[in-house]
């Protein structure tokens, strides 16, 4: 049997991983600019996560949600008191794509409707939400827009305020668009949802599956905004390679038993690297250190020759090229060694582990640096 050929593949084998940087089969040196899809958030091989997830292993690795597990309780608490919202309740599920299902499933439970609005160029994990976002729509499941799905126009005020009514279940916009562009919404926009949703008894879910977890220099990127949604989604950053996913759920939704399920979402490993991961954000301030970093990268950015446009929020960084991105990219990985993302047809996507330090950031701009003036000399 061989695997089921989905992903376009690099030709480096990954053996050895430590903070920002990976080793291939050859003992070739890699900077890690692009952490798995924002996957990896407190650096690889983190010694107080590999000791904790050890450690736990020892104890127990799983159980099933149907016995009592103090672990679960631990992570929701610390959870809340790092995020900032203490008095949601918290749901564990796998991976981001679940917890979107899960959201939406919730929605519909608390007012009993279908109609769901997102926006153009979002992507909310191959779920019965996942839109088309990237310019190459072949690569993205298919989605038929019907009555239930309707997707609007990022950032525009009017076509939501018409699109709103009380047939309306819930508005689902990301944090920061990922696959979309690294488009962030506006603060105005943010708060707008919110005052409608309040209005027509919608639910209002924030998916901060890749923008959340101190990405953007705060934990949620919708906190720049000041806004509090009724639901929030997370998942990538939260286990550093773990698979766990949640949901953040306010207190106004009804608790019921068989409400939601899974099996294996809250399992004691995984719950293990989730608290690994929260107290090394909390213990060596990488919020702190995603802001500062990402606004200096972003500066330097936005200086070079041929960059179009940077956006972005810390370490969540979309670069425009002027032309498509390919031979830029290959020249980082091929010649630089520097692994980046990519979105669209010319946007570099820099979603680095949050422990990046300036000296390692330089490496890169110094890197693109030289690489992009090369592409304009061709």
């Amino acid at each position: 049997m061989k695997t089921f050929d989905v992903y376009p593949l690099l030709d480096v084998e990954p053996v050895k991983a430590s903070g920002c940087w990976l080793w291939d089969k050859a003992g070739n040196k890699y900077l890690d600019l692009y952490g798995g899809h924002a996957v990896i958030s407190i650096g690889h091989t983190h010694p107080h996560y590999v000791k904790t997830i050890e450690e736990q292993l020892h104890k127990i690795g799983f159980y099933s949600n149907s016995v009592k597990i103090p672990i679960q309780d631990e992570l929701s608490k610390k959870l809340g008191e790092l995020s900032g919202y203490p008095d949601y309740n918290l749901f564990l599920c796998n991976s981001g794509a679940e917890a979107n299902e899960n959201a939406l499933k919730l929605a519909s439970f608390h007012n009993g409707r279908k109609k769901i609005i997102a926006f153009s160029k979002a992507f909310h994990g191959r779920t019965s939400l996942a839109v088309a976002a990237t310019d190459n729509k072949s690569i993205v499941a298919p989605v038929n827009e019907t009555e239930n799905i309707v997707f609007l126009p990022f950032n525009d005020e009017s076509a939501l305020e018409n699109a709103m009514n009380d047939s309306v279940c819930a508005v689902i916009i990301e944090g920061m668009q990922g696959v979309g562009g690294v488009q962030v919404p506006a603060d105005s926009f943010l708060k707008k949802i919110k005052e409608l949703c309040d209005k027509y008894n919608a639910v209002f879910i924030l998916d901060e599956v890749q923008s959340g977890y101190g990405r953007s220099g705060k934990f949620f990127a919708h906190q720049f905004s000041g806004v509090k949604p009724d639901v929030i989604t997370t998942a990538k950053g939260m286990g550093n390679g773990f698979p766990i996913g949640g949901v953040l759920i306010s207190p106004k939704f009804v608790q019921k038993h068989f409400m939601l399920g899974t099996t294996f979402g809250g399992n004691h490993l995984a719950c293990a690297a989730a608290i690994a991961v929260l107290d090394v954000i909390k213990n060596e301030n990488l919020m702190m250190n995603a802001k500062a970093i990402g606004e200096y990268m972003m500066s330097v950015l936005k200086k070079i020759t041929g960059v179009k446009e940077v956006r972005g929020r810390g370490l969540m960084i979309g670069v425009e090229l002027e032309f498509p991105y390919e031979a830029v990219r290959n020249a980082l990985i091929f010649t630089h060694r520097i692994f980046t993302g990519t979105a669209g047809k010319n946007i570099i996507r820099l979603l680095p582990p949050l422990t990046l330090s300036k000296e390692e950031a330089e490496i890169f701009l110094h890197a693109f640096a030289a690489v992009m003036k090369k592409s304009l000399v061709k």
